[in-house]
């Protein structure tokens, strides 16, 4: 396999830990002081495009040509002439990069729209995502994009209020929704995840009931961090018996009085509750179909317009059956999710082990989307996950998936500006660190080399003011500042790379837009080798005469 490099010199970026085939280190902390890629895009947005020190320096890529099959062993195309879907200003060979729009929508027969094709995965019932809520969802609903209420949040709510096992109060759901939608203005969507317990919780009900026109609601199969159901873990014997008592394992089991000696005397530290595996009654897709298609003619009945499904990085039969029933049930959105995806408490060894790698997975999606489509089925919109961080990859999933593919799902590189804004902004208003989970109690020196303010800091930040109003900016987290930087280098980055394959919207991508660099990706991708494509055509161009 290729060596994914710690340091990029050029960018002036560098990861604390080994990074993963996204870039990200592979155990990203909240209170880090930087500096890869994703933690720098937060403070300089699209500057990071380029390499540091103009006027001094001159650089050179290195590595173009890797070893083995993953994303990063795709090329991104060119063309020297041609505009596709492009604006009036092309006629008369004046385009800029700036021109290509990046707005797209999604949705089987109420539309969703998108001012980009992001959107930020499932953040549950896991404490950091609670922690850096606000900050997030905040952040996707000024830029426009989703955002994935995960799983259990309502079981895991200790103010949640159960009547005959099913939920009447949950203040932490209500909270979650609240934070998104007290900024979201159209573009966009929040999408609350049910689980089994959620299910059982009666979490559809309540959604149904106060937020069904706000909110997409989505069936979870599965996701690439791990191949069972989601986990925390407590440290508290008292909330362990809790979560017991709604249904979910916990391990040890806080019921026994050996465990119960064991927690006491401070052998056992703390418990992990478990999530039930789902369809563990079923044994044939048959039955697998009409379970679903039942699940959502219920949720229809509950007055959801706009049903999603995830699903993880099963075999190749789970993913036929989830492309299959998606446009059977004729959804709004499937989100594919390759191993391992990101994760706030998977098994470890799972999660290095276990389920399909992104680039495999998503073009087996692509090749089943295709045949589907070819028997005369409308195919369901889809969005890729697992590993995607750059404007690059974003751009390959893209084209990969062309064109049943409308977003690119990211969960960790959506989570670190909520760090590092929430961070910052507990440096400026320390009475309220304890809050918002700040971690610093000053600011380092990767920051101040920016500045001594947060306007000086932030290059996002009179963008956001004029987005929100100066009144809004004194109450908007910093982490919504530090997303719609991220955000802005990632949509600058893909106008740019589409530009150059002279694709103005994202309809026009296609899979002619990405090659294989190698031949054992060309192999398991079936994208043509890099000097393969064209070919033919240059040779005529060659032995043409005029």
């Amino acid at each position: 396999m290729s060596v994914i490099l710690k340091s990029n010199d050029a960018l002036g970026v560098s990861n604390r830990g080994n990074p993963a085939e996204s870039g990200l280190c592979t155990l990203c902390q909240a209170n880090c002081v930087g500096r890869c890629e994703v933690w720098s895009s937060c403070l300089k947005g699209r500057e990071l495009l380029y390499p540091r020190d103009f006027g001094g320096i001159t650089a050179g890529a290195g590595n173009t040509v890797p070893e083995g099959v993953s994303y990063n062993t795709i090329r991104v195309l060119g063309y020297c002439y041609g505009a596709h879907d492009a604006p009036d200003s092309a006629k008369s060979g004046d385009a800029l990069f700036t021109e290509v729009s990046l707005k797209t929508e999604f949705g089987s027969k109420k539309k969703t729209i998108s001012k980009f094709p992001f959107m930020a995965g499932a953040l549950g019932s896991t404490f950091i995502a609670a922690k850096y809520w606000d900050a997030m969802a905040a952040g996707c609903a000024i830029c426009g994009v989703p955002i994935v209420i995960g799983e259990n949040v309502v079981g895991v709510d200790k103010q949640s209020v159960m009547k005959d096992g099913k939920v009447t109060v949950s203040p932490e759901m209500d909270r979650r929704l609240a934070s998104y939608l007290r900024y979201f203005d159209g573009e966009g969507v929040a999408i609350v995840q049910l689980n089994v317990e959620d299910t059982r919780n009666g979490v559809a009900e309540y959604i149904a009931e106060k937020y069904r026109e706000n909110v997409m609601i989505e069936l979870k199969w599965g996701q690439g961090a791990k191949n069972i159901g989601g986990e925390i873990q407590v440290n508290d014997l008292g909330y362990a018996e809790l979560l017991k008592s709604r249904g979910y394992l916990v391990d040890p089991d806080c019921s026994k009085d050996e465990v119960k000696e064991a927690f006491k005397s401070r052998s056992i530290l703390s418990f992990a509750r478990h999530s039930r595996l789902g369809y563990t009654n079923l044994s044939s897709w048959e039955q697998v179909r009409e379970d679903f298609l039942n699940q959502v003619k219920y949720l229809r009945g509950l007055g959801f317009e706009r049903i999603s499904l995830k699903t993880g990085a099963y075999g190749m039969e789970a993913l036929a059956m989830a492309i299959r029933l998606a446009s059977e049930a004729e959804l709004d959105l499937l989100t594919i999710d390759g191993a391992g995806g990101g994760t706030g408490m998977s098994p470890w060894d799972m999660m290095e082990n276990w389920g399909v790698p992104p680039l495999l997975l998503h073009s087996k999606a692509y090749e089943y989307a295709a045949l589907l489509a070819a028997s005369g089925q409308k195919v369901v919109d889809m969005s890729f996950a697992g590993g995607f961080a750059r404007s690059s990859s974003i751009f390959k999933g893209l084209a990969l998936g062309s064109p049943f593919v409308k977003l690119i799902c990211m969960g960790r590189a959506m989570m670190i500006p909520g760090f590092l804004g929430s961070n910052i902004e507990g440096v400026f208003k320390p009475a309220n660190r304890a809050k918002i989970n700040g971690n610093w109690e000053q600011l380092p020196k990767t920051v101040t080399d920016r500045g001594s303010t947060p306007e000086e800091i932030f290059a996002s930040w009179y963008d956001v003011q004029k987005k929100v109003g100066a009144d809004a900016m004194k109450e908007l987290p910093f982490g919504a500042v530090a997303m719609w930087g991220m955000l802005d280098k990632l949509a600058a980055g893909l106008q740019q790379l589409m530009a150059g394959a002279r694709k103005f919207t994202l309809a026009a991508i296609d899979r002619d837009d990405i090659a294989s660099c190698n031949r054992e990706t060309e192999r398991e991708t079936n994208l043509a080798f890099i000097t393969d494509i064209g070919d033919e055509k240059a040779k005529s161009i060659l032995k043409r005469k005029f």
